[in-house]
């Protein structure tokens, strides 16, 4: 899954692609180096980010979604409002990625289940704004596994086709850099739920915390490519259905070695 952030304001590539053509052009080229997915996102849920309105979101994104759908490719569209993910659809998204996993919005379990599209649930506690002050858990993997079943079996009451459901752990949504490693060290355990799970650590600010310099300074966002990729084979390892990643051709160059590796073997 590449990432494609139509925002101003995302911790790695705020502002980049909020122009039309650089958008399209960078989602064509994720393709072509690899992408089996284009996540397109229009509002910022890095940690402290303030939300904006609905209008603003669907402007942003509508236009880039058909555009990248029109050129054949697989898009999801990366939000937590149902009058979003719907714009998306009717533009060609054909999965939503919701980091709320249905809690922020109590409309998207009906326009998932009515458009009988894909739909990843995330495990989320709360908003970018505050979320960093719930990352408290008497067992992370536990907590986290009994909240995304939660999370299941809401969107199954709502009428979400079980085939439909994808989840995600939610690396650095209300967790520490502990939990991360926690709960990348037991994705198998996700895995085993019995869904399509998908992994997603680009960049994000537990691997810059790892790698920081002498005096205690955290790796730079631009320079921990070479950490996702190590996650991401940790990931495909594990057996996840996907991984979220800005470095797309590493990446596939990445699962080219591991599967090498795995056929060989």
């Amino acid at each position: 899954m590449g990432i494609l952030n139509v925002t101003p304001d995302s911790f790695s590539d705020g502002g980049r692609y909020l122009d039309f053509s650089d958008a399209v052009g960078h989602g064509e080229q994720m393709a072509a180096e690899g992408a089996d997915l284009i996540d397109v996102g229009g509002e910022s849920t890095r940690p402290g980010a303030e939300r904006v309105d609905a209008a603003t979101e669907i402007a942003r994104v509508v236009d880039v979604v058909a555009a990248l759908a029109e050129r054949d490719l697989t898009v999801s569209i990366d939000t937590t409002r149902a009058a979003v993910a719907a714009a998306a659809i009717d533009a060609g998204a054909s999965v939503v990625n919701d980091v709320s996993g249905g809690l922020a919005d109590p409309d998207m379990a009906s326009v998932v289940a009515d458009r009988e599209v894909r739909w990843i649930l995330m495990h989320w506690r709360g908003h970018s704004s505050d979320m960093q002050r719930l990352a408290h858990y008497e067992n992370v993997v536990a907590d986290v596994k009994a909240e995304l079943e939660d999370r299941v079996e809401a969107a199954l009451d709502s009428g979400v086709d079980r085939s439909k459901l994808i989840l995600d752990p939610g690396i650095g949504f209300a967790k520490s850099a502990a939990h991360n490693w926690q709960l990348s060290a037991r994705l198998d355990e996700f895995v085993g739920l019995g869904f399509p799970v998908l992994f997603a650590s680009s960049r994000k600010s537990y691997l810059g915390k790892l790698l920081s310099d002498e005096g205690g300074k955290p790796r730079p966002v631009g320079q921990r490519e070479a950490a996702t990729l190590a996650t991401s084979v940790l990931a495909f390892e594990a057996g996840a259905w996907g991984v979220r990643v800005h470095d797309v051709a590493g990446t596939a160059d990445a699962r080219e070695v591991w599967m090498a590796t795995r056929n060989a073997a």
